[in-house]
């Protein structure tokens, strides 16, 4: 297991992070897993013995069933892993039960702690932007926990590019804690992030936590073209997450991890993780299974080696065309580019 460090903090995380969204089971997030504590204990076993030190969760997964089954699990080796949860989600019916507002931050995090059964958490995200309270408020209250000693480092979680450049200004100004990564979605199928968000990450030293590095399942070689679906599954009908924009476009990134994946005797989801270890910025990738099969080899694609051909022949099958103003900077900024502008713009110069 390779370690990289989260921004520019002094942390070194694995490159596979164990996700607990499929613990517990509960309300909507049945969809997703029902990893109950003995399986859950297996697998953080697994995940462990495999070299991983983070573990992320969120308190609204399962109603904060995943938590409490995490810091179960987690007893008497809290100190031999990285806790990282988020808040900001809606989770109960009050007028301030979501938000980013210093009075559910703070809340939010006690909770959090009893349920993780541990006196600190070591990367706290705040889960999705809050365009109604003040970044000044927001910041401050995670300020007020790192120097209490009961959150370490804070990060943010699917904002856009202005918002977290925002973010990062408003710290700096106020000297308050700074966010020292973003956890994306960013996937062959979903490449997004590359126009603003991996770029500002370069620029600014921050570290990216990819969260469903498989499209939900979709990039896992189940999902073929004139094949049906997997029973159960629910993708390619009224789930849309991710949403899917070119069906077509993704069986054929589909067949190329498939047949790449052949070439190294391994599964399409390894593939896939191992391109997306290899792409700029990315730090660590947030992976979970409702099977241990799933998650041994998930955790396999930490040593996966992809040859340049292989790598060029993905980012061929999956590249988006650039749109306004990146496309008109390719054409007319090219001598004054900085790496972080190279890591968009390179491959159409």
């Amino acid at each position: 297991m390779e370690y990289r460090r989260l921004g520019r903090s002094g942390l070194r995380v694995s490159t596979i992070t164990m996700g607990t969204m499929t613990f517990g089971g509960k309300g909507g997030f049945a969809a997703v897993g029902n990893t109950q504590i003995d399986v859950a204990r297996r697998q953080i076993d697994q995940a462990l013995e495999a070299g991983v030190n983070l573990i992320d969760t969120a308190d609204v997964y399962s109603d904060g069933l995943s938590e409490e089954i995490t810091g179960e699990v987690l007893q008497g080796r809290r100190d031999d892993v990285l806790l990282a949860t988020k808040a900001r989600m809606v989770v109960g019916p009050g007028p301030n039960d979501g938000g980013a507002s210093r009075h559910h931050i703070i809340r939010s995090v006690e909770r959090s702690l009893k349920r993780l059964r541990t006196e600190h958490i070591d990367l706290y995200q705040i889960h999705e932007w809050d365009g109604q309270t003040p970044l000044e408020e927001t910041l401050e209250a995670l300020d007020s926990l790192v120097r209490s000693g009961k959150v370490r480092y804070v990060g943010a979680s699917n904002y856009s590019g202005w918002q977290l450049m925002k973010a990062l200004a408003t710290s700096d100004a106020y000297n308050y804690q700074r966010y020292v990564s973003q956890q994306i979605h960013y996937t062959l199928q979903a490449r997004e992030a590359e126009q603003e968000l991996v770029p500002l990450t370069l620029d600014q030293e921050l570290g990216i936590l990819v969260w469903s590095p498989l499209a939900g399942g979709l990039l896992s070689g189940k999902y073929r073209r004139g094949v049906d679906a997997p029973k159960g599954s629910r993708h390619l009908t009224d789930w849309n997450e991710p949403p899917v924009h070119d069906e077509d476009k993704l069986y054929d990134i589909v067949d190329a991890l498939v047949e790449i994946g052949a070439a190294h005797d391994v599964s399409a989801a390894q593939v896939a993780l191992a391109w997306l270890l290899g792409r700029p910025g990315v730090t660590s990738l947030i992976v979970g299974a409702r099977t241990e099969e799933q998650l041994a080899d998930n955790l396999a694609a930490a040593d996966l080696v992809l040859t340049d051909d292989e790598r060029s022949r993905l980012d061929d099958v999956s590249r988006t065309p650039l749109k306004y103003p990146y496309w008109h900077q390719a054409a007319t900024a090219s001598e004054r580019l900085s790496d972080a502008d190279l890591s968009l713009l390179k491959p159409f110069l």
